[in-house]
């Protein structure tokens, strides 16, 4: 019998949802966006932005779909993170959740709470969360984890700055990210090997030290440097 003939009215009904964790970096502290819930169940409690995907709805479409609603951020790029599927995850009954995450500028993004779907948006940092609803908790320890792992073979972080930089500016994210410090002289020979970055003929002030040089990352997107043949560990 092929697949397509094979009836679902002898299967439990399940709800998928979509939920979204939004990372940014504010005062050189890693944050993630989250929502004060308005309804039951944890009804007053902070979640990650998400909810029900509708029945003509793809899962990415209503990932993007909530965060809009909930926080009027839009126009990000949502990478699949994980599908989370305890089976008392939820008090209201069977629903699997497909995870997302995404890293912002936070300075770039117009937050604002949408009051009919929940009552209040902010950036916590990530060490100090907090108690989150349902397993939300862990959706965030696992999505900091990919994002850890991901540093060393993508350009991930970029993601975090603003259009120009400098370097100073861009090893503290990925010092940030991964809550150690980097080694000043090797990471910039790294990032500048790499051919992903270019000068720029603008510099920045900082304080009483020489102004440093600017930089702009040469891709539109998100690159993978092992198809480049290059790994960077840190």
């Amino acid at each position: 019998m092929s697949p397509a003939a094979v009836s679902l009215n002898g299967f439990a009904r399940h709800a998928v949802a979509v939920d979204v964790v939004l990372f940014t970096i504010q005062d050189d502290v890693l944050k993630v966006l989250l929502v004060r819930r308005q309804r039951a169940p944890f009804r007053g409690a902070w979640a990650l932005p998400g909810g029900f995907v509708g029945p003509e709805e793809s899962v990415d479409a209503a990932a993007l779909r909530e965060l809009q609603e909930e926080t009027s951020i839009g126009n990000v790029y949502l990478e699949q993170l994980y599908t989370f599927g305890d089976t008392e995850r939820d008090p209201r009954g069977r629903v699997l959740s497909v995870a997302y995450y995404a890293l912002v500028n936070w300075q770039r993004m117009q937050l604002r709470a949408r009051r009919e779907v929940v009552s209040d948006a902010e950036w916590f940092p990530v060490r100090r969360l907090p108690g989150l609803a349902f397993d939300h908790r862990k959706i965030v320890d696992y999505a900091l984890e990919r994002l850890r792992n991901k540093l060393n073979y993508t350009t991930i972080a970029f993601q975090l700055l603003q259009e120009e930089f400098t370097l100073t500016e861009l090893q503290g994210a990925y010092e940030v990210i991964l809550g150690q410090r980097l080694d000043k002289r090797n990471f910039r020979r790294k990032m500048l090997q790499l051919g992903i970055l270019r000068a720029m003929n603008r510099f920045k002030a900082s304080g009483r030290q020489r102004p440093a040089r600017l930089y702009t990352f040469t891709e539109t997107k998100v690159v993978k440097l092992q198809e480049k043949g290059i790994i960077v560990p840190f």
